[in-house]
């Protein structure tokens, strides 16, 4: 008797750690779950990070369909039960999201070329306007590198006319 009730006490002990087996996975959102029960189906293999001893990675359900009888090929059966690709569903919302970040990255890229349009226009404006001065003969003065103010000679001039045409030469097309 005494035999009995330590095997039935070992068969208990063992039921319960067993009850206490613990699966661990990665969901859809990127989050850990733990259970103590098997993952959905929808969970591939490799998100299983751990599960107890003797246990399956989650398989996917039965695909419901026509028994295969006796005349048709044992390929056709095979065929019929293996598993389906992804529901379609996740692949349009994977190709939605594809579209929008497409949609974004041509809107900033077609803002950063306005910007750049527009920088160029107000130089084109600017050096015309340097240009109507340098060339109406008017004395022009600047300031040196000691903050005094200095008088452009004609070879000065010739230099600033000549980087004010590059500079139209470049944004003014």
């Amino acid at each position: 008797m005494k035999v009995a009730h330590a095997l039935l006490l070992g068969l208990t002990l063992t039921a319960a750690i067993a009850a206490q087996a613990q699966y661990q996975w990665v969901d859809k959102d990127g989050r850990r779950v733990f259970s103590d029960r098997p993952p959905p189906a929808d969970i591939p293999a490799k998100n299983v990070l751990t599960q107890p001893r003797g246990a399956r990675a989650p398989q996917a359900a039965p695909v419901a369909g026509p028994t295969a009888s006796a005349s048709e090929p044992a390929s056709a059966a095979a065929a019929a039960a293996a598993p389906r690709p992804p529901a379609a569903g996740v692949d349009k919302a994977l190709e939605e999201k594809k579209k929008q970040n497409e949609a974004a990255e041509a809107a900033r890229k077609k803002a950063d070329e306005e910007r750049a349009a527009a920088s160029r226009a107000e130089n084109c404006k600017r050096a015309m306007s340097a240009k109507a001065t340098l060339e109406s003969g008017m004395r022009m003065a600047r300031v040196n590198d000691k903050g005094e103010r200095e008088v452009l000679d004609d070879a000065q001039r010739a230099a600033e006319l000549k980087r004010v045409n590059a500079i139209i030469a470049s944004d003014c097309k």
